[in-house]
């Protein structure tokens, strides 16, 4: 009888049982068709919760639960976030920031973030010495991002509860439909601080502010928006574009919150701005409200 040569351990690593194992980098062309599958799946689902089509309901987060569920969107999602894949997106809002000769200093009260759809406490932002960082997600996977849903957070009691600035990183695309897209930016002035709020010469022209990040396709090959309609949008709610940036696959801006919303708050439709069967269907739509 032969006995089997015992198999010597040489890293802690090697010695983990398989689901404790680092997972696997996702190749880039298997992130974005994760990345988009999920999308889709998650649109139909609220279509069928809209409608009151549990059937269909039930189907969909099967399938969404075939492919690996939040949890393996985010993995694609950190992933895309990875230096050797362009990075994370708050390099782009550091920039602006730092081109203007803003640094972390002792003598400055640091500014308050709120991070939606955080998915790492050590992005750019975190890492500058400006910001104290809340960050939130609807499923949080890391220590120091509180799960919660931005829609259902509580509102501020007062001033010291809001934030100079919110961070909708790759977050409105998310949202299934667009008038939860339109809700989504109206609730955010509710979270930041009032545009009279007093700022430095240095800090004025950013701040009370809300970083968004978009899919460049959102704006660029969408059926019902495109730039002039995104600001649109954003001037009726009191934001004014301080900062944007387009590449070939994301749209960064900067809005600064100058005034209060306008009121009675103006009415944004679906309207077919670019006709063609290659366009995406991306839109915003506010209810309005009668003042």
């Amino acid at each position: 009888m032969t006995t089997k040569k015992k198999r010597h351990i040489t890293s802690l690593a090697a010695g983990r049982p398989p689901t404790a194992r680092k997972p696997k980098s996702i190749s880039r062309k298997a992130t974005k068709t994760l990345i988009n599958a999920h999308h889709v799946l998650e649109k139909k689902k609220a279509q069928a919760i809209a409608r009151g089509d549990r059937a269909a309901e039930i189907a969909l987060e099967s399938e969404i639960g075939a492919l690996g569920g939040i949890e393996k969107y985010q993995l694609a999602s950190l992933q895309g976030q990875r230096l050797d894949r362009g990075g994370d997106s708050s390099r782009i809002l550091m920039e602006w920031l730092n081109s203007t000769g803003l640094t972390a200093s002792p003598k400055h009260t640091r500014l308050k973030m709120l991070e939606v759809g955080a998915l790492s406490t050590k992005n750019a932002c975190s890492a500058s010495g400006l910001f104290d960082v809340e960050r939130i997600d609807l499923n949080s996977q890391s220590d120091g991002i509180l799960q919660q849903d931005f829609m259902k957070r509580p509102l501020p009691k007062d001033d010291s509860e809001r934030f100079d600035i919110i961070s909708l990183s790759l977050v409105l695309n998310f949202v299934p439909d667009a008038l939860g897209r339109g809700a989504m930016l109206l609730r955010t002035l509710d979270f930041l601080r009032q545009p009279s709020m007093q700022y430095s010469s240095s800090l004025r022209h950013f701040f009370p502010g809300l970083f968004m990040v978009l899919p460049a396709p959102c704006v660029s090959n969408s059926r019902y928006m495109n730039e002039s309609h995104l600001e649109s949008i954003m001037n009726v709610l009191g934001y004014v574009k301080a900062q944007s940036k387009i590449t070939q696959k994301l749209v960064y801006y900067l809005w600064v919150r100058e005034s209060d919303a306008q009121s009675p708050l103006a009415a944004y439709r679906k309207v077919e701005l670019r006709s063609g069967h290659s366009r995406n269907n991306f839109a915003v739509v506010l209810s309005g409200s009668s003042g």
